[in-house]
């Protein structure tokens, strides 16, 4: 996972290993190697935005189920990216090996040709044939172009690899910050584009942001499988990226959580298309596709709120989940904005 742990000494390695087993104990995490990996680097301290993403779940009381537990591992610390750039840069090596031979060659042959045009000039200057002459210089003109020929063929083969290259990285990183289920943006994008847009937001741009949470998931999951949970998930997905802006970002938050991130968007503006993706879904028709039996219909609660100068991203988010659980608490299948938590405030 990452190569500087092999330097840790061996009573601080252990500590952090019995922080990690005892967290995740508390937690009730199955203590597999990936999920072990993900707390041991947490308490090891090595990504913060790992440690930020594992106290937010703490702090709002979240599951560590089977799909977060996963996200998290692939998110923060599976070596993917890694690993595909070590591979990169040696395909890249060999290439520009490749790539200085062809420039060797190219310059030995441009002066042999250059020597061998000054002989047949030479030659001319001692009163040879013209016919021989020019003869030797169709010949030595024919050998050029066929040695240029063959070196513009091995270029253009090694620029095809160089194109395999770079498709390849873009795959990578496009893996690296996208959600394997879902096809939405990962925490880890989904992190960059939040500090993105509160760099703007902080100059005056509205910035809002909608949580999404599906009505009853456990109970669905329990009555008809993972496999169908897994396929509700990708719809609720499919509806909300249709339904925000070309501008907003789409995301997977975490276990039947998903987000969108709104730019240059106040809260009625959020608010609106959050309704528009409640009612989506709630006329979303599930079919199990193994019988094609119809399956009860899902909804969504969502919890709205609007980026406050200055204020942590954290805090956003919190506003916004406890707008969601207002939704819930007040009977599911609805919307409602941070404006109605203070109002539930000043009632109670």
């Amino acid at each position: 996972m990452d190569s500087g742990f092999d330097d840790l000494d061996y009573d601080y390695a252990a500590s952090i290993a019995g922080r990690a087993v005892r967290s995740m104990a508390e937690q009730r995490i199955p203590p597999t190697p990936t999920n072990f990996a993900v707390w041991f680097h947490y308490f090891a301290g090595t990504h913060d935005d790992l440690r930020n993403a594992i106290d937010l779940l703490i702090d709002h009381s979240r599951p560590f189920d089977a799909r977060i537990n996963q996200d998290l591992f692939e998110t923060y610390v599976a070596p993917r990216a890694g690993v595909v750039a070590s591979k990169t840069s040696e395909r890249l090596h060999a290439l520009m090996g490749v790539a200085q031979e062809f420039l060797a060659t190219a310059i030995a042959d441009n002066h042999f040709q250059m020597q061998a045009i000054s002989e047949v000039a030479d030659q001319g200057k001692a009163g040879v044939d013209p016919k021989v002459l020019v003869a030797q210089l169709m010949n030595e003109l024919s050998r050029a172009a066929t040695r240029a020929t063959r070196l513009e063929a091995g270029f253009l083969e090694k620029t095809r690899e160089l194109d395999v290259i770079r498709d390849s990285l873009s795959k990578s990183e496009e893996s690296a910050r996208t959600d394997t289920l879902t096809g939405l943006a990962n925490r880890r994008a989904l992190d960059e584009f939040l500090r993105k847009a509160q760099a703007t937001a902080d100059w005056g741009e509205p910035l809002s942001v909608l949580l999404l949470d599906i009505d009853h998931f456990k109970t669905f999951n329990d009555n008809f499988g993972h496999g169908v949970g897994d396929q509700v998930l990708r719809l609720m997905a499919k509806v909300l990226r249709e339904k925000v802006r070309e501008q907003d970002l789409p995301a997977r938050y975490g276990g039947e959580e998903l987000i969108a991130v709104l730019p240059d968007a106040d809260l009625a503006t959020c608010a609106g298309i959050a309704e528009r993706i409640r009612y989506a879904i709630a006329e979303c028709t599930i079919t199990r596709r193994s019988t094609g039996e119809t399956l009860p219909g899902i909804s969504v609660s969502i919890g709205v709120a609007q980026y406050r100068a200055g204020e942590a991203i954290t805090d956003l988010i919190e506003r916004c989940d406890r707008a969601l659980y207002l939704a819930k608490g007040g009977g599911r299948n609805r919307v409602v904005t941070e404006v109605e938590l203070d109002r539930a405030g000043a009632a109670g």
